[in-house]
C-alpha cells in the first residue's frame, strides 16, 4: 500500500463550512531557506512553531499545510478539550504517572484558554465538562473502570442514572452515565483558523503546500512541494499518520478514518429538550458513539471507523442516521446539514510516536483521538527537544508506540477486532 503524504477527503469539513471566509496564506513558491520547517498546520505544528519563535525570535520558521487551514484533521474533530486522561488511557495502578499527565494537560489547557482570550479568537470555547454513557453490559464495565480511575485519582465526578442522564441530554437510550467537569468544548475549525491567523510575524505559513519529498542535503534537509523547495536545518513532522511517508516508522503507526454529521438547527421543541445548552458526551466503550450540541441548537454525532482509506460516504451517512435515530427516536424529522470524515493517527498501545527519528528530523504522531490538548503539549515539547532545551520525559509519561504487524495482517486484524468489538458492543455504536 502506497503511503499518502496527506489525506484526501470526499467532503469538506462541516465545522469549517460555517466560518466566514479568511485570507489564505500563499503557497510555497521557489527556493528558500529556514532554520526549521514544520509539516502540518495543526495544534501540534502551531505549538511547535510558537515555542520555537519564543525561544529564537530571529529564526526563520516555515509551516507547510497540505490544504487550507480548517479543512484538515484539526478542524474535523469533535471539539473536546480534555484536561484529564481519556478512558482508554486510565489505569488506576499508574496513578502517579496519570497525575503528572493530568497536571500537564491542565497547564496546557490553561495556556490555550489564555491564548484564545488574549488573541480574541471567537471559537465558542466553553467549560462544559463531559458526560460518559453506557447502554450495554460491556459499556457499563468500561464506565465502571473509568469511575474506578477517577476515584483512585481523587478527581471530581458525578454518577448518573439513566433517568438523570436523560434530563441532561434528552434521551433515555443510556442506562448509566457519569459527568466529569474536566473538559472544554470548542468549535475546532474556528480554533485552528484563529490560531493560524494570529501567528507571530516571524512564522511563515504556506497553505495548499503539501510536502512531496524530504531528503537530506548535507547536514540539512531539503523539503519539496510541487511549486517550491525549502532548505532547513531541522524539520518537524506534525502531520500525524501521514508522517510515515517522510520517515516515521510505519510499523508503529496507522491511519484511521472516523465520521461525523451535524444536523440542521433543531425545532424549538427538540431544542429545549436536547440542545438548550451546550454539552458533550463521550462513549464509555472505545467503539461507541460521540454526541454533542452546538451553540446554535444543532446535534453532532460521530460514529464509525475505517482503516487507512475513507469509506463510502453514502453508507457512512446511513450508519450515522441509524445511530442518531436509535438515540432520539422521537426527534422531529431533521436532516444532516453537514457530514464528513477525518483521520487520526493510531498506535497499538495508545502511546505517541515522538522524538528524533534521524539527525535533525523530528516527529510527533499518534494522537489516538486526543489531539487538541495532547497535541499542543507534544508539539511544544518537541520544539524544545529540537532546540536542545530541557523537556519532560515523554516516553515515561506517555509510553512509546509499540510494534504492529505489517499489512495484510494489520488490516485483517483491524477488521476482525472491529467486527468482534462491534458485535459485543453493538448498542454502544
Amino acid at each position: 500500500m502506497k503511503l499518502l503524504t496527506h489525506p484526501s477527503h470526499q467532503r469538506p469539513c462541516g465545522w469549517n463550512s460555517w466560518l466566514p471566509s479568511r485570507k489564505v496564506r500563499p503557497a510555497l513558491n521557489g527556493q528558500s531557506e529556514a532554520e526549521v520547517v514544520i509539516i502540518g498546520a495543526g495544534y501540534t505544528g502551531f505549538a511547535a512553531a510558537t515555542a520555537w519563535q519564543q525561544a529564537r525570535p530571529d529564526d526563520r520558521i516555515k509551516i507547510l499545510e497540505a490544504d487550507r487551514v480548517g479543512e484538515g484533521s484539526p478542524g474535523r474533530n469533535s471539539g473536546f478539550m480534555l484536561e484529564i486522561a481519556l478512558a482508554n488511557d486510565a489505569r488506576p495502578e499508574e496513578l502517579e504517572r496519570m497525575g503528572q499527565l493530568n497536571a500537564l494537560s491542565r497547564q496546557t489547557m490553561a495556556l490555550l484558554r489564555e491564548r484564545v482570550e488574549r488573541l480574541g479568537i471567537d471559537c465558542q470555547l466553553a467549560h462544559s465538562g463531559t458526560y460518559r454513557a453506557a447502554r450495554s453490559a460491556i459499556g457499563q464495565r468500561s464506565l465502571k473502570q473509568y469511575e474506578d480511575f477517577l476515584n483512585a485519582a481523587g478527581l471530581s465526578y458525578q454518577t448518573l442514572s439513566g433517568g438523570q442522564l436523560a434530563e441532561k441530554i434528552g434521551t433515555h437510550y443510556y442506562s448509566h452515565g457519569l459527568y466529569s467537569p474536566d473538559c472544554y468544548l470548542v468549535q475546532p475549525a474556528a480554533l485552528i483558523t484563529g490560531l493560524a491567523d494570529s501567528l507571530e510575524p516571524g512564522i511563515e505559513l504556506h497553505e495548499y503546500s503539501p510536502a512531496t519529498q524530504i531528503v537530506p542535503d548535507g547536514k540539512k534537509w531539503r523539503v519539496s512541494t510541487s511549486e517550491g523547495e525549502v532548505l532547513a536545518g531541522r524539520v518537524i513532522l506534525a502531520n500525524n499518520a501521514f508522517s510515515r511517508a517522510f520517515g516515521a516508522d510505519s510499523s508503529r503507526l496507522t491511519a484511521i478514518y472516523t465520521y461525523a454529521a451535524i444536523t440542521e438547527p433543531l425545532v424549538e421543541r427538540d431544542r429545549q429538550r436536547i440542545a438548550a445548552r451546550t454539552w458533550g458526551l463521550l462513549p464509555a466503550h472505545r467503539l461507541g458513539c460521540t454526541l454533542r450540541t452546538t451553540v446554535d441548537g444543532r446535534l453532532m454525532i460521530r460514529s464509525g471507523y475505517s482503516y487507512e482509506r475513507e469509506a463510502d460516504n453514502a453508507r457512512v451517512e446511513d450508519g450515522l442516521r441509524a445511530s442518531l435515530e436509535a438515540r432520539y427516536p422521537d426527534i422531529a424529522p431533521v436532516r444532516f446539514d453537514q457530514m464528513w470524515g477525518g483521520t487520526t493517527g493510531l498506535t497499538y498501545n495508545g502511546a505517541p510516536f515522538w522524538g528524533e527519528i534521524q539527525p535533525n528530523l523530528y516527529v510527533s504522531a499518534g494522537c489516538n483521538g486526543g489531539g487538541i490538548v495532547k497535541g499542543t503539549f507534544l508539539g511544544d515539547a518537541l520544539a524544545r527537544k529540537a532546540l536542545g532545551q530541557p523537556v519532560e520525559d515523554v516516553a515515561s509519561l506517555f509510553g512509546t508506540a509499540s510494534w504492529m504487524p505489517p499489512d495484510p495482517v494489520r488490516r485483517l486484524g483491524f477488521y476482525l477486532t472491529s467486527q468482534v468489538e462491534r458485535l459485543k458492543a453493538k448498542s454502544e455504536t
